[in-house]
């Protein structure tokens, strides 16, 4: 994979007010009798009547990798105003947009440019003519992305979390001290609607103007680092939606088999086709785009699957191989791609694949460090459902069995590690399991339901305990932490287009301030034990001793640093009786109300559980 000619592509202001244009449209011949124009508005104008856009029309030529390429300029200076205009020629931002004529076809309008840094609205790309670039802070050279099995992940959606991107900042010292030091943020790139998940998207180099500016999303990450936090982007490259510029262009071209991008239509839009040169390129292309211009820490990529065509293909595992070797390559380097190497010799950039079928297979064969998978959610679901064998189901996963924690490959050794959630955007909220009430009195109005935290708070608490002290690394999702309880469908647009923006009154009610108070105490446990991130993990599968009782058992040990964790899952407080394998005194780290003094190898110690609970006990 080869980064594209970004220097010509998109738009750009070359000098003070001369704007060049330039976009490949492969098959799209000036000879064949097409022509191609760009039609630009000041922002100012763009609602106005009478003032209609400047028409710039745009010279063909030939890419020797690409194909047709079509490319011009408008000097803003000298250019004829259009009538009506009351902002042409002046600073500020443009909205813009193709119109390709075909021979046969006639006018193709409102084609959005896939390599635009800046959008509006709609099918419209943007640029800002006099724009100041963000300057990042001198502690971009001193950040260091953590490896990811220290990582504390949050996952949140911009509007949602706190509405844009300004306000989002202004919340990162919270999430410092909540003891998150990763931010995964669903997809930023752009989408035509206002609200939505993000992941039909339709343009790749841009922010989605809903969130605010390239300029707004640098001071994010910026800002984020100096929080101590790193910031990955959910990528959406297995298929876009359907006004991307080449599945509309092409599609109405009566054009398919030439689009250079866009395969058959899938399960969520049309597909993007990996053998094609410029799809290799373009997602390489934004891949590396990302890293430089904003400074990310790494990506989650969305349905893997999707370009996933085995460790050797040219999809999936090429690009997350090209993206590791193009950081590695930056070795030495003194400014902000230090980021990624710490005194260790390790390379700490992140790719995360959301791969369901066999995560095991995407970490055994190709350069992702990470993994999401379902196995744990799913498991609670059913422990909190009560099903049989539920509990051992739950304790197996825990312990991520059949995760490789290191792979090398091409004498690259790269750790390897699964994501350990029970809540997810994909999903509805963990409280949910336990029973859902109409917010408005109308059970039929299945839409607006949600989790009954009044009633049912207290049972999520053994789960968060299981969540940040099992093996793996952790994820929460946004409000969590305070007992968040959307529920969302299994499908349809209702999942992606509902706004469900976090309810920070939570944060100060009866029912989410207990929770907090354990998730506050519960990442810094993890984060100054070594055994939660690099120990081994060790289920005590014992039915008589805790499974039949409602209670699960697991270790985490590292050298000398062990510790036993027991969950209750029942209403009622449980005894049962353990074995430590370590002598010596032992901190209850919870609560700190049951330590234990004296601790004998090989004699049995009673323990007590409260109900809905969890108990952590550590050898001092």
């Amino acid at each position: 994979m080869n980064y594209l000619p970004m220097n010509k592509l998109g738009a750009q202001e070359i000098s003070p007010n001369v704007i060049q244009f330039g976009i490949f449209f492969p098959g799209v011949d000036a000879a064949k009798g097409y022509t191609v124009s760009v039609k630009i508005i000041h922002e100012t104008d763009q609602y106005l009547q009478a003032a209609p856009p400047a028409v710039v029309p745009q010279a063909h030529s030939v890419d020797p990798a690409y194909g047709d390429f079509w490319s011009g300029q408008i000097d803003l200076t000298t250019a004829a105003v259009p009538p009506g205009s009351t902002a042409f020629g002046k600073s500020g931002r443009y909205v813009y947009r193709y119109l390709v004529h075909g021979p046969t076809q006639g006018d193709i309008d409102f084609i959005i440019d896939p390599f635009s840094r800046e959008v509006g609205v709609g099918r419209l790309s943007a640029i800002t003519v006099g724009y100041q670039p963000y300057v990042f802070s001198a502690n971009e050279t001193k950040w260091k992305t953590p490896p990811l099995k220290n990582a504390v992940i949050y996952e949140l959606m911009i509007s949602e979390f706190r509405i844009d991107i300004d306000r989002t900042i202004n919340q990162l010292p919270y999430l410092a001290d909540l003891g998150i030091n990763c931010i995964e943020v669903m997809p930023v790139s752009n989408v035509l609607a206002t609200i939505d998940w993000g992941y039909d998207p339709i343009g790749f180099f841009c922010v989605a103007e809903r969130f605010g500016n390239r300029a707004h999303f640098q001071q994010f990450v910026d800002k984020a680092h100096q929080a101590g936090i790193a910031v990955i982007i959910d990528s959406v490259y297995g298929h876009t939606g359907q006004d991307f510029a080449y599945y509309q262009l092409y599609t109405a071209l009566d054009m398919a088999s030439s689009n250079p991008i866009n395969g058959p239509d899938g399960a969520f839009g049309p597909t993007t086709d990996f053998s094609k040169k410029l799809t290799q390129d373009y997602y390489y292309s934004v891949n590396q785009f990302w890293l430089d211009t904003f400074h990310i820490d790494g990506f989650r990529f969305d349905d893997a699957p999707e370009y996933w065509d085995g460790p050797t293909g040219t999809g999936y595992a090429d690009l997350v191989y090209t993206t590791y070797q193009y950081v590695k390559s930056k070795v030495g380097a003194t400014d902000h791609y230090q980021r990624f190497f710490d005194t260790a010799g390790n390379i700490n950039l992140i790719q995360i694949a959301e791969y369901l079928s066999n995560p095991p297979d995407v970490l055994n064969g190709s350069y992702t460090t990470g993994t999401w998978q379902d196995g744990t959610l799913a498991a609670a679901a059913n422990c909190a459902a009560g099903s049989p064998g539920a509990i051992e189901q739950l304790g197996l996963q825990l312990g991520l069995n059949g995760y490789p924690a290191t792979v090398t490959t091409n004498n690259d050794t790269l750790p390897k590690t699964g994501l350990q959630y029970i809540e997810n955007h994909d999903h509805q909220r963990f409280i949910c399991n336990f029973g859902i009430v109409p917010i408005d009195n109308d059970p039929n109005n299945v839409l607006l339901q949600e989790g009954n935290r009044d009633v049912n708070w207290p049972k999520v608490q053994p789960y968060l305990i299981a969540l940040l002290t099992a093996k793996g690394t952790p994820l929460l999702a946004e409000g969590q932490e305070f007992c968040e309880n959307y529920w969302v469908p299994n499908v349809g647009y209702g999942r992606v287009m509902l706004y469900r923006p976090v309810r920070w009154n939570y944060f100060y009610d009866n029912d989410g301030q207990p929770i907090i108070r354990l998730v506050r105490k519960l990442t810094k446990i993890r984060a100054a034990g070594p055994q939660f991130t690099d120990g081994s993990h060790f289920f005590y599968n014992n039915y008589d001793n805790f499974n039949s009782k409602g209670l699960l058992a697991f270790s985490r040990q590292q050298g000398n640093s062990f510790s036993l964790i027991v969950l209750n899952f029942t209403a009622q407080q449980q005894s049962t009786t353990f074995t430590f394998p370590i002598s010596g005194n032992y901190t209850e780290q919870i609560e700190g109300t049951q330590n234990l003094s004296g601790v004998v190898t090989n004699a049995p110690q009673t323990l007590t559980i409260p109900s809905n609970y969890g108990c952590i006990w550590t050898i001092n």
